[in-house]
C-alpha cells in the first residue's frame, strides 16, 4: 500500500479537501508518483489545474489490491518537467493531453505530439511515426469509414501484410465537454454527462451523481443504488451482446450476428422499460434515481428479461460451437499480460489479458459495496479472450439481475442534496461495460466546478489496440477493432 506520507489516501466515491492533497515542486511530484508506480500503483487520471500564472499536475492512483485511491499534485510551474512516461507508459497520453492543453512540456516524452489538436484546430494527426526500408508501405484509413461510426484516422506501417506499426489519431469532434463543465453545475450538465459517451449512458451518469453526492456529503438512498447497479449491468448486456454480434459479422458468421442485432434492442427496451429512453437518459440523478421498478414492472422485467438471455445463451453458443469462428479469433491481435498491465488497460481489454481489473471488485462503492458482480477473466491476450470475456460477462450480468430483482431494496429513490462543498476534490470510479470510468471534480470557494476531469475508459485501451496489430495481418484489423470496440466520442472531450 501506498505510504501515507506521500499521496493522501482515499476511497471511491469520497472526497477531501483541496488544501489537504499534497502538494510539492514538480520534480519531487514526478519522482514520489515513479515510487507510487513501482509500489503498484496504477493511474487513473492525470490532468492539469490552472493556479495564478501557472498549472499544477494532479495525479489519481488506484492501488487495486488495497481498494485505495491516492492523489497528490504538483505546486504550479511553467515550462517543463521530467517526463513520467519515459519510465512508467501509462502516463503517456496523459502526458500528451497535458502539453497540449496547459503547454507544459514533458522533457524526454518519446512521441510527443498533439492528443486532439493539430495546427489550430485541426484534428491531431500531424506528424506520424514512420519505419523505412524497401518494403514498407503506409496504409491510411479514416477518418471517414464505410458505416455509420465517428471519425478517426489510422496509420499503418506494413511490411507487406504484415503490420509494423499502427499510430491512432483522434480529435475529430472537438466536443469541449470538460471546458463547459467549469463553473458548473449547470441545469445541461446533467444532459452533458449523459452524453460523454452515448453507449455509456449509466455508468458517466452514475460516477457523475457519485461525485456529486461525495462534495455535498450525503449517499443516495440504498434502493436509488440497487436501481443504479441494475441500470449498470442492463448497459453492460446490450453492449456485450452488441459486440458479440458484430464480431460474428466480421468473421461472416451470419446466425449469431444477425440473432444478436435482434437480442441487442431487447436489452435496450428493458432500459426503456424503466426510463422511457433506451440508452437509459433520465434515470440516474444526483440524490438518488428519477424512476423505480414497482413489483408490476420488475415481473415485466423479470420474464423479457428470461427470454432475452436466453436467446442470447443460443446465439453464443452458435458462435462458440462453429470451428471456423475459433480458428479465425485464436492468436488473432494478442496484447500480453505485462504490455496491458504497462501501458495501464481496463475493462475487458485488461480482463482478457489475465489481469483482475474490475471497480466492481476492486473500488466498490454503492450497492456494489453489498451484492458484487463475479469477475470475468480469460488469459489468451487476443481476440478470442476479448469475445470470451464479454460472453461470460453476459451470462454474470444476467445472474446478477436475477438476483437483484429477487430481492429489491427497500425506501425511498430520491433525496436531497446540500450544496457542494467549497475548495474540494472527490474521485468517482464506475465500472462502465468497457472499463473503468473516472470522474474527478475540483471545486472552487464557492462550489462550483474549478476543474472536471473525465478519463473514458477508451482513453485507457486505444494504445491497446495499436499495441494488438503489431506483428498481425492488416486484414485483421477490422475484428481486432472491433474486439475492443472503443469509443471516438468518449475520448474526443
Amino acid at each position: 500500500m501506498s505510504d501515507s506520507s506521500s499521496f493522501a489516501l482515499l476511497a471511491n466515491a469520497t472526497s477531501l479537501p483541496w488544501a489537504e492533497v499534497p502538494a510539492w515542486p514538480v520534480e519531487e511530484f514526478v519522482r514520489a508518483t515513479g515510487k507510487e508506480f513501482s509500489r503498484g500503483a496504477r493511474l487513473c487520471a492525470l490532468f492539469g489545474v490552472p493556479e495564478g500564472a501557472g498549472t499544477g499536475i494532479v495525479a489519481v492512483l488506484a492501488f487495486d489490491a488495497d481498494n485505495t485511491l491516492a492523489v497528490a499534485r504538483s505546486t504550479a510551474f511553467s515550462g517543463s518537467y521530467p517526463s513520467i512516461t519515459a519510465t512508467h507508459p501509462q502516463a503517456h497520453l496523459f502526458e500528451r493531453e497535458i502539453w497540449e492543453q496547459h503547454g507544459l512540456t514533458p522533457t524526454g516524452h518519446p512521441w510527443l505530439k498533439p492528443v486532439r489538436r493539430g495546427h489550430g484546430n485541426a484534428p491531431a494527426n500531424g506528424e506520424f511515426f514512420r519505419v523505412s526500408g524497401r518494403e514498407v508501405h503506409e496504409v491510411a484509413v479514416g477518418p471517414v469509414h464505410a458505416g455509420i461510426i465517428e471519425p478517426g484516422h489510422f496509420r499503418f506501417q506494413c511490411a507487406g501484410e504484415e503490420v509494423l506499426h499502427l499510430e491512432i489519431a483522434l480529435g475529430y469532434q472537438h466536443r469541449g465537454v470538460e471546458e463547459a463543465l467549469v463553473g458548473g453545475p449547470h441545469r445541461a450538465t446533467m444532459s452533458q454527462m449523459e452524453t460523454v459517451a452515448g453507449d455509456t449512458t449509466i455508468a458517466h451518469a452514475t460516477a457523475y451523481a457519485t461525485l456529486m453526492e461525495s462534495l455535498s456529503g450525503t449517499e443516495a438512498p440504498l434502493r436509488a443504488q440497487w436501481l443504479r447497479a441494475i441500470a449498470l449491468e442492463l448497459e453492460r448486456l446490450a453492449n456485450h451482446t452488441g459486440d458479440m454480434g458484430a464480431l460474428a459479422n466480421d468473421v461472416a458468421f451470419l446466425p449469431t450476428s444477425s440473432a444478436c442485432g435482434k437480442i441487442r434492442g431487447d436489452y435496450l427496451n428493458l432500459t426503456a422499460l424503466v426510463c422511457g429512453n433506451r440508452f437509459g437518459r433520465g434515470w440516474v440523478r444526483p440524490g438518488g434515481a428519477r424512476h423505480d421498478l414497482e413489483p408490476e414492472r420488475i415481473a415485466r422485467m423479470l420474464e423479457r428479461l428470461e427470454t432475452a438471455l436466453s436467446d442470447t445463451e443460443q446465439a453464443v453458443a452458435w458462435f462458440w460451437d462453429a470451428a471456423s469462428v475459433r480458428a479465425r479469433l485464436e492468436n488473432v491481435g494478442t496484447v500480453f499480460a505485462a504490455q496491458a498491465a504497462e501501458v495501464g488497460l481496463v475493462g475487458p481489454a485488461a480482463r482478457a489479458c489475465g489481469l483482475v481489473r474490475d471497480v466492481r471488485y476492486d473500488h466498490p462503492a454503492g450497492w456494489h459495496r453489498f451484492a458484487q458482480a463475479p469477475v470475468a477473466v480469460w488469459p489468451g491476450g487476443d481476440v478470442f479472450a476479448r469475445a470470451r470475456v464479454r460472453s461470460l460477462e453476459i451470462r454474470r450480468s444476467g445472474d446478477y439481475i436475477r438476483d437483484q430483482l429477487a430481492g429489491p431494496a427497500d425506501g425511498g429513490i430520491r433525496c436531497a442534496l446540500p450544496p457542494p462543498a467549497s475548495d474540494t476534490l472527490a474521485v468517482a470510479l464506475v465500472e462502465g461495460w468497457r472499463g473503468e470510468v473516472c470522474h474527478v471534480g475540483l471545486t472552487d470557494g464557492k462550489g462550483c466546478f474549478r476543474r472536471y476531469k473525465i478519463v473514458d475508459p477508451s482513453f485507457h485501451n486505444w494504445t491497446g489496440l495499436a499495441l494488438a496489430l503489431r506483428g498481425a495481418a492488416i486484414s485483421d484489423f477490422p475484428i481486432c477493432n472491433k474486439s475492443f470496440n472503443l469509443s471516438y466520442c468518449g475520448f474526443d472531450l
